[in-house]
C-alpha cells in the first residue's frame, strides 16, 4: 500500500497543476475572443480580394503574358511547402495535425520526384520536421516576441516569398495552417499561394456584365497579386491564432477535469490508506493489552 506521505505529496502536486490548467484555460478564454474576431473581421476582405482576382482572371482568358504570380512559371518541379504552427506548446493536436498534413503533402511530393523545400513560421513545427527534413529547410520566421498580430508582422514573410518566386527559387508554393471553425474544431487547411488560386470564375458580383479597366487588367494584377499574397498569409496567420487559443482552451479544460478526477481517486486511496493504518494500530494495541 502507498505510504501517506507520499499520497499527500502526490495530491498537492496534481492541485498545483489542476490551478495552472485552470488558470491556463481563462487565459486562452479571454484571448480567444479577440483572437477569434480578428479572424473573422479578415475573412470578408481577403474573399473579396480572391472574387476581384478571379474577375479580372476570367476577363484575361485566351490572353498571353500574364503575370507570373497569376500564371506561374509553366512547371510544378520546385515545391515551397510553408508551415504555419505556433510558438508554445499545451494546444492539444493543433500542432501535429499540420504537421501531419503538411508531412503527407511533402512525401506525396518526393514520391512524385519534386524538389521540394520548407519554410516554417513557429518553432513548434520547424522542430518536429527538421528532425526528418533538415535538409530541405530553408527559413524559419520566429513570431515569439508578436504579441497582437497586425499585417506588418506578415507582410516581411509575404514579401520574401515573393522575392524567392522572382529569383527562381521555387515554382509553387503552399501554405498549411488551420482554419477556425468554433473551440472544438479547427481545420487544417492547405492554401496555395504562388501562383494565386484563382478558379477563374467570374465571382466579384458583375452579373456577366462586361467592365473595361482602367489601367488594363494585367496592370491592375501586378499591383494586386503581391499585394494578396500578403493579405491571404496575414488572414491565414490570424486563423492559425484563434484555432490556437481554441485548442488550448479545449486542452486545459480537459487537463483540470482530468486533474481532478486524479485528485479525488488520490484521495480516495488516501483515506483508505490512513484507515488500515489505524485499523492496524488498533489491533496492535488490543492485541497488547490481551497478552497481559
Amino acid at each position: 500500500m502507498a505510504n501517506l506521505k507520499d499520497l499527500r505529496n502526490r495530491i498537492a502536486s496534481v492541485t498545483s497543476t489542476q490551478k495552472i490548467t485552470k488558470a491556463m484555460k481563462m487565459v486562452s478564454a479571454s484571448k480567444l475572443k479577440r483572437a477569434q474576431d480578428a479572424a473573422e473581421s479578415a475573412r470578408p476582405f481577403a474573399e473579396r480580394m480572391e472574387n476581384v482576382l478571379s474577375s479580372l482572371a476570367s476577363s484575361m482568358k485566351g490572353q498571353s503574358g500574364g503575370p507570373k504570380l497569376l500564371s506561374g512559371t509553366g512547371s510544378d518541379q520546385k515545391q515551397l511547402v510553408v508551415v504555419a504552427t505556433s510558438e508554445r506548446g499545451l494546444c492539444g493536436g493543433f500542432n501535429t495535425n499540420i504537421v501531419k498534413a503538411a508531412k503527407v503533402k511533402i512525401n506525396q511530393l518526393l514520391r512524385d520526384g519534386k524538389d521540394v523545400t520548407i519554410i516554417t513560421i513557429g518553432k513548434k513545427g520547424a522542430g518536429v520536421l527538421k528532425r526528418e527534413y533538415s535538409d530541405k529547410m530553408v527559413k524559419h520566421f520566429d513570431m515569439s516576441q508578436v504579441k497582437n498580430l497586425a499585417f506588418t508582422d506578415a507582410a516581411p514573410i509575404s514579401n520574401q516569398l515573393i522575392e524567392k518566386f522572382e529569383a527562381g527559387e521555387f515554382d509553387v508554393c503552399t501554405l498549411f495552417f488551420a482554419k477556425f471553425v468554433n473551440v472544438l474544431t479547427q481545420i487544417v487547411t492547405p492554401l496555395q499561394l504562388i501562383p494565386a488560386s484563382i478558379n477563374g470564375e467570374d465571382k466579384a458580383g458583375l452579373d456577366g456584365s462586361c467592365y473595361e479597366y482602367e489601367p488594363d487588367e494585367n496592370e491592375i494584377l501586378e499591383d494586386l497579386l503581391p499585394r494578396n499574397v500578403g493579405i491571404q498569409l496575414f488572414r491565414a496567420l490570424l486563423e492559425n491564432a484563434a484555432s490556437e487559443q481554441g485548442s488550448r482552451m479545449t486542452a486545459m479544460d480537459s487537463a483540470t477535469r482530468n486533474a481532478g478526477d486524479m485528485i479525488d481517486s488520490l484521495r480516495t486511496t488516501y483515506n483508505r490508506s490512513r484507515q488500515a493504518v489505524i485499523t492496524n494500530e488498533l489491533i496492535e494495541i488490543i492485541s497488547g493489552a490481551e497478552a497481559l
